[in-house]
């Protein structure tokens, strides 16, 4: 542990660990030094220089996000001369800036903008020297827009260190530089996963979602359109802040109530198909423990994991789960079973899926997502995109009356609420597994060696007539590889892994934490997001899936059993093996069942 030592800052007397930077120091006592690079999940890149403050007995000042605190240090964070230098830098910054504030996703979230009004910087006032430079749509999931980066480097920072992805990287130089992909061929043609993590740790509005509002509202105004909608776990522990709610409100009915209000014709849950899949992807595992198998079974929930998969561990694709997401799921069943169930013609239906996932965008454009005939989902909006339809159709959500959603699939149980938290498939997988396999009823269903925001969790279960089962849990793709290359490693070696089931998702946090969640996305706010939806699961009547009323129905009355011929055609899939460079198909990697 590190030794503590003596601080001023603005003449507060602080005693913090040696290995902090002052910035962390300040923040930690609640004094405020303004700044727009830094961001505290993150390696400070010490790129834009706002953080500066003067330190006695130091010829210059110093940047704080990158200095350590020493003992006797005593700094001073504002002062005539600082707050000239800040001016300057951020008018150096909004020189070169696309300054469209009216019209941009960031507004009013934008620390830029933030940070200028604070410092009194009139943009108007500035010559302009932006070349611009086109913007980039390639991808299904996210726009990069050149003219609004500032070159933090934030974006750069968490695909390399966080993620590992290294699809972003820092092009030209000095005053000129900006992140883009390998050889300007585009995200859409880069090894991008599309978590979209790049996105929420933007500080402008560089890097966003890309939109399908339009073509949502376009649907819904259309009479010979039946909009069906569906909403993610993690989508009713994240609207509610940005209403003015304490975070981690949880708000499922408020939200039925939104979405029929904007005008879709059927309101459903995402979470019926939560309990689905454990359905699916529980017997999965449990075939492989009665086979014998020495390869894991790998969750296949996060397309962003997925994909990430098929580009870096193809040679294990068949370790992970043929079941398909919820959300693919759903949007199969929406144009099959509901079809029938409701006497529409499946070519009127159009499914829309609110996700907290911008590679959600592009997991709905995969070809082979078509087993009801139709592109399974049509449209997937973000948390982000949702939350600006709410308020273009003027909804007060803090205060709309609540309403239920609509019956068929959208009754859920504890165990599909807490998906969209880390360790959360995995618990819902072991409530209903060890039904599977025991006939009877796990006694203590908190499953809490596997909560919580460590990187990879580990847990091991004494399962009555089966021995021990070995389970991990990892979110961040840099926790993935850990993980992944044990598994690789052991299977090639001993020829035997060390876990039988494993889940893995691609956001730190799990989905509470995804690429498409509200602006302002940190680990803290992540870590209480996951809080609230084990809250729910707590309160909620049911919470094991095999308990789901609804899911026992569409098995009796359309898909027979898990696992039946029906079932593998409509709710599982198959994967590719992907290039490093292009994140091209080089080959099929895996079939269904």
């Amino acid at each position: 542990m590190a030794k503590l030592v003596n601080v001023w800052i603005d003449g507060h007397h602080l005693e913090v660990p040696s290995d902090m930077t002052i910035i962390e120091a300040a923040d930690k006592h609640g004094l405020y030094i303004p700044r727009l690079c830094y961001h505290p999940d993150l390696p400070p890149t010490a790129n834009c220089g706002v953080c500066v403050v003067e330190i006695e007995k130091m010829p210059v000042p110093k940047r704080a996000c990158c200095t350590p605190v020493a003992e006797g240090m005593k700094v001073t964070t504002n002062s005539k001369k600082l707050r000239a230098y800040r001016k300057t830098l951020v008018e150096m910054i909004l020189s070169n800036h696309d300054v469209v504030c009216p019209t941009c996703v960031a507004n009013n979230k934008c620390e830029l903008q933030t940070l200028s009004n604070n410092l009194g910087i009139e943009a108007d006032t500035l010559p302009k020297i932006l070349a611009k430079k086109p913007v980039d749509a390639s991808s299904p999931s996210i726009v990069r827009d050149p003219n609004k980066c500032i070159g933090c480097g934030r974006c750069i920072t968490v695909c390399n260190e966080v993620q590992t992805v290294y699809a972003l990287t820092m092009t030209e130089r000095g005053f000129e530089a900006y992140p883009s992909v390998a050889f300007e061929h585009g995200m859409g043609t880069s090894s991008c996963v599309n978590c979209g993590q790049c996105t929420v740790y933007c500080p402008t509005g560089a890097l966003r979602e890309n939109s399908e509002i339009e073509a949502v509202w376009d649907a819904i105004l259309d009479p010979e359109k039946h909009v069906i909608v569906q909403e993610a776990p993690s989508i009713r522990v994240s609207l509610g802040e940005e209403f003015g709610m304490p975070l981690g409100s949880v708000t499922p009915k408020k939200m039925y109530a939104a979405l029929r209000k904007i005008g879709f014709d059927s309101v459903m849950d995402t979470n019926f198909t939560a309990d689905l899949t454990i359905m699916e992807e529980g017997s999965e595992c449990v075939a492989k423990l009665k086979s014998g198998s020495k390869r894991p079974l790998i969750t296949s929930c996060s397309p962003g994991w997925v994909k990430f998969m098929e580009t870096y561990y193809p040679d294990l694709a068949d370790c992970v789960s043929t079941a398909k997401s919820p959300m693919s799921m759903f949007g199969a069943l929406s144009k099959t079973y509901y079809a029938e169930q409701n006497g529409i013609d499946p070519a009127k239906i159009v499914s829309v899926a609110i996700m907290p996932c911008t590679a959600k965008k592009f997991e709905a454009r995969r070809p082979e997502l078509n087993d009801s005939g139709y592109q399974d989902t049509d449209y997937v909006l973000t948390t982000r995109e949702f939350i600006r339809m709410i308020k273009e159709a003027g909804i007060d959500f803090a205060n709309i009356p609540e309403e239920e959603p609509d019956e068929g699939m959208s009754f859920y149980t504890g165990a599909g609420t807490i998906f969209g938290a880390t360790g959360g498939v995995m618990e819902a997988a072991i409530r209903s597994a060890w039904f599977l396999v025991t006939g009877t009823e796990l006694e203590d269903m908190e499953v809490k060696a596997v909560r919580g925001l460590q990187g990879v969790k580990e847990a091991t279960l004494d399962v009555p007539g089966f021995g021990k089962l070995s389970v991990a849990v990892a979110h961040g793709l840099s926790n993935a590889r850990i993980v992944m290359d044990r598994v690789r490693d052991s299977l090639a070696t001993t020829g035997e892994s060390p876990w039988h089931f494993i889940e893995i998702m691609a956001c730190p946090g799990g989905c509470v934490g995804g690429g498409g969640q509200p602006y302002g996305n940190d680990i803290a706010s992540r870590a209480r997001r996951g809080l609230a939806l084990y809250e729910e699961d707590r309160d909620l009547p049911l919470r094991r899936s095999h308990q789901n009323p609804e899911v026992a129905k569409i098995y009796k009355d359309y898909l027979g059993a898990p696992l039946s011929e029906k079932a593998l055609k409509l709710l599982h899939t198959f994967y590719f093996e992907r290039s490093k460079y292009t994140g091209k198909v080089v080959k099929e990697a895996t079939h269904k069942h």
